[in-house]
């Protein structure tokens, strides 16, 4: 016990902030004023704790093993500062990358993709509303002006992905992963588009086809509870949208999953591929645990690729990319503004969740989505994981003249059109739309 004590002590002492841990046996190590209180229930956990390994660390706070007390952002200081190794950095052997693709073949079947999805996204609409802005737009945000609030800015974020795909009236525009609605509902009544959406959550389809009857959007909106790879409209569609979705498709399937994309995609037209991307070229999740606590507990079957990656399997479909953006500092701000707006409303929280699943479940998700919204914060701060827009063509073959001459699919010379164009925000013309 001695040892142990004396290890305990040679890690908390260079810590950024002052931790604390007390032991089963009531003892504890650390200063007497800390700014974060790890209460042990078994001395199990502590390994993980001395080997840095703080995605393990996290499962048994989710278990109950392991009590926190602490402001979340100096919990994840402290976390980030215990790591031991880069969690993104170094090269996989032959045999575990064989494993990682059979694993993902395995991961992707349409029946578990849909189980999965619906594991995460069907867990409660209500705790969703607690943090997420009123559009509930469950996806990075974008910060195009620093004083913008969550709101604000992911109604940029929807404005901006408008922009870049050139959106006009009467088009005929697909949302892969169309989340609760914002992105349709934006396009359809801003850029008057005909927007069709897909998604695997059922509580999803019913909440915006809620959506569409209140506002009256039935001859321009539509969902549908779909798997991307089923979709099979009446002709191509003229843009397309995917944001945040390919991060459930898995590195197997990558390259069916842009063959679809070109498949739905018509001859000159854009698709704006928006998702979270792995921070290093080999990884496929953040290591010392972390990847394995999000797996379990948040996105089951979830895979991260690094973008070049990506774009390969894009590429190899026959679309060309025409422009990447890295939203990664935007997206650690969006973590940390829900992360602010769930701790503020905690015992709301566990209301919700104790309500619509039952005490027990619900106490370890929302101390789940604790770590997992604060962490993945941390996580886009310092590089471990990243988010790309990745704009696409389907090349037509047409070679244009006149002042787009040697240009291919009408894609314009310079961005100047994505900053200059479109719908003035953070103040739209189109108010929120109402609670369900």
């Amino acid at each position: 016990m001695k040892q142990l004590i004396h290890t305990l002590e040679g890690r908390l002492e260079p810590l950024p902030v002052s931790v604390a841990v007390e032991l089963p046996s009531g003892q504890r190590v650390g200063k007497s004023s800390t700014q974060v209180l790890l209460r042990f229930r078994s001395l199990a956990p502590l390994a993980a704790l001395a080997a840095g390994h703080i995605g393990t660390l996290g499962a048994a706070v989710v278990e109950g093993q392991v009590e926190l007390e602490g402001r979340v952002r100096d919990i994840m200081r402290a976390a980030s500062a215990l790591l031991q190794s880069d969690p993104v950095r170094g090269t996989p052997s032959w045999w575990s990358q064989i494993m990682a693709r059979t694993r993902s073949m395995a991961l992707h079947t349409l029946t578990r993709d849909a189980e999965q999805v619906q594991f995460h996204y069907d867990l409660s609409d209500d705790f969703y509303a607690l943090w997420l802005d009123p559009r509930r737009v469950y996806s990075c945000a974008y910060y195009r002006e620093p004083g913008m609030d969550l709101a604000q800015a992911q109604e940029a974020k929807l404005d901006h992905i408008c922009r870049k795909l050139q959106l006009h009236p009467g088009e005929r525009f697909l949302d892969i992963g169309a989340g609760w609605g914002g992105l349709l509902l934006w396009a359809a009544e801003h850029y008057g588009v005909k927007a069709h959406g897909i998604t695997l959550s059922r509580n999803q389809h019913a909440y915006v086809n809620q959506l569409i009857q209140q506002r009256g959007l039935q001859d321009r909106m539509h969902i549908e509870l779909c798997d991307y790879r089923e979709l099979q409209p009446d002709k191509a569609f003229d843009k397309i949208a995917s944001v945040g979705m390919f991060e459930h498709v898995g590195q197997a399937h990558m390259p069916e999953y842009g063959d679809t994309v070109c498949r739905l995609l018509k001859p000159g037209g854009m698709a704006l591929i928006h998702g979270i991307t792995a921070g290093g070229v080999n990884n496929v999740a953040v290591g010392a645990g972390m990847g394995e606590f999000i797996d379990r507990y948040i996105f089951p079957g979830g895979e991260l690729l690094h973008v070049s990656k990506v774009l390969q399997a894009l590429s190899q479909s026959g679309l060309e990319m025409v422009d990447t953006e890295n939203l990664r500092p935007h997206y650690a701000r969006t973590l940390w503004a829900w992360s602010d707006a769930l701790e503020a409303q905690l015992p709301q929280a566990e209301r919700i969740l104790a309500a619509q699943t039952d005490a027990e479940r619900g106490a370890r998700a929302l101390r789940a989505y604790r770590l997992y919204l604060a962490g993945c914060a941390m996580g886009f701060e310092r590089g471990w994981i990243a988010l790309h827009q990745m704009l696409v063509t389907h090349p037509d073959g047409q070679i244009a003249s006149g002042p787009m001459v040697g240009a291919q699919s009408g894609y314009p010379f310079n961005r100047e059109y994505m900053y200059t164009q479109g719908v003035s925000c953070p103040t739209s013309s189109n108010p929120v739309p109402p609670p369900i």
